[in-house]
């Protein structure tokens, strides 16, 4: 198995999934992909514990790698909190926030900074991450990577973009984390970590984004378990909306899909930020600036991963067959909220809150699971008025947004970064 970069066609370059995962983007701008993606293993089985199931979906797409001996532990340790399919009365749920910051971006996340971790250790080496988020990424990273070995992290996240609680989140670190509040969109958070990227002067970077292979690959895990799971339950194979923003977790729902995961149909759930809807019906990819919602997470209006799907599905037709997206309004979102508690007494998150609306308006009759990508209360402000109630936060969360705050502002200029 080796990855190459999305803007190699001819396959030039080629790289180990250890060597993917340090370099994080492409020398030429591009993601890095699998040369192939290898079909599911019949060792692949719900008999199995999270970890162990993750070990033997993720074992081919590190053979012949320097981590693959190692894989076993990386996922032990990684994923060392449960994952849930909560069954409701019209839909499954597939609660990605019980871990350590209630945010679905703690898997692949946990699993980069326990990778990268070995790999340095090994080398000698040391790393230094530049991650921009939109609001769960940055908190999930730095939780993931606090004190780890041969690791230092700089957090970029929009000045007034995300909820206080995820904001505190981002900014409750030390040691070898520094966060910062750009003056900007999570997109020029974004072009900011690339150009850092492609600037000859600055060496020993890597990313923690959904562009690093290391977030993706334990993303498609967990598509491929709950669609095993609810077949398991219910003898059908599910369609899964999926909230989406920068079309990482989404990728990895394809990637799930595309290795053997029984899943019918996979539909991506957008917010106001209509890039992929608007490319879906007209054929014309154009990415925008973004526009500021209630599902803040999913605030990008030019999603990296698209690059991985454009890869996947090579013309219009291959994409408009295999994918499909609806908005949904800040409106909507609110609604869905309310309803949902008043109907069934379950708390959505806005992105989740996305997802039902999409399910409800299109999938009503449909075998479903919606994916929950984090927890109710990392967006009190929102959902509280609107149910009524206190929403409980997890402990590890309220651990959190309690510790004081540490943080630099700048501008967009990825300069005074360094």
């Amino acid at each position: 198995m080796y990855y190459y970069s999305t803007r190699d066609e001819k396959r030039e370059i080629k790289l180990t999934a250890s060597q993917a995962i340090l370099k994080g983007l492409a020398a030429d701008g591009g993601l890095f992909v699998p040369s192939q993606l290898p079909k599911l293993s019949s060792s692949v089985s719900l008999d199995l514990s999270y970890p162990l199931f993750a070990y033997e979906t993720l074992k081919p797409f590190f053979e012949g790698d320097e981590l693959l001996d190692d894989l076993k532990d990386i996922c032990e340790g990684a994923f060392n909190f449960p994952v849930v399919l909560n069954d409701l009365k019209d839909t499954s749920v597939l609660e990605l926030f019980h871990g350590p910051t209630s945010a679905f971006k703690d898997f692949g996340a946990r699993f980069l900074a326990f990778s990268m971790e070995k790999l340095l250790v090994k080398k000698g080496e040391k790393l230094c991450i530049l991650v921009a988020t939109s609001g769960d990424t940055g908190g999930a990273v730095a939780s993931a990577f606090h004190k780890r070995q041969n690791l230092s992290v700089k957090v970029l996240f929009p000045k007034g973009r995300v909820a206080e609680r995820q904001r505190r989140q981002l900014t409750c670190w030390d040691d070898n984390i520094t966060s910062y509040e750009v003056r900007g969109s999570f997109d020029d958070c974004q072009r900011m970590v690339k150009s850092a990227f492609v600037d000859p002067s600055l060496t020993g970077l890597s990313s923690a984004n959904s562009i690093n292979l290391g977030r993706l690959l334990p993303q498609m895990v967990y598509y491929v378990y709950a669609s095993m799971l609810y077949k398991a339950r219910t003898g059908k194979e599910p369609v899964i909306i999926v909230p989406s923003g920068n079309v990482g977790n989404s990728t990895g729902a394809f990637w799930a899909k595309a290795i053997g995961a029984p899943i019918e149909k996979i539909v991506l759930a957008v917010n106001a930020n209509k890039t992929i809807p608007e490319y879906l019906e007209s054929g014309e990819y154009r990415p925008r600036d973004s526009v500021k919602t209630l599902a803040n997470a999913m605030d990008v209006g030019a999603p990296s991963n698209m690059e991985r799907l454009f890869n996947l599905f090579k013309s219009y037709d291959e994409m408009k067959a295999n994918v499909t997206s609806y908005s949904v309004s800040d409106e909507e979102i609110k609604k869905t909220i309310s309803d949902e508690y008043n109907k069934e007494g379950y708390i959505l998150c806005p992105h989740t809150a996305c997802a039902e609306r999409v399910r409800l308006d299109h999938y009503k009759d449909d075998a479903t699971i919606i994916v929950s990508t984090a927890h109710p209360a990392k967006f009190e402000t929102v959902v509280e008025p609107l149910i009524g109630k206190t929403v409980e936060m997890p402990p590890a969360l309220s651990k959190l947004v309690n510790m004081p705050s540490n943080y630099k502002e700048i501008s967009t200029d990825y300069k005074e970064l360094f």
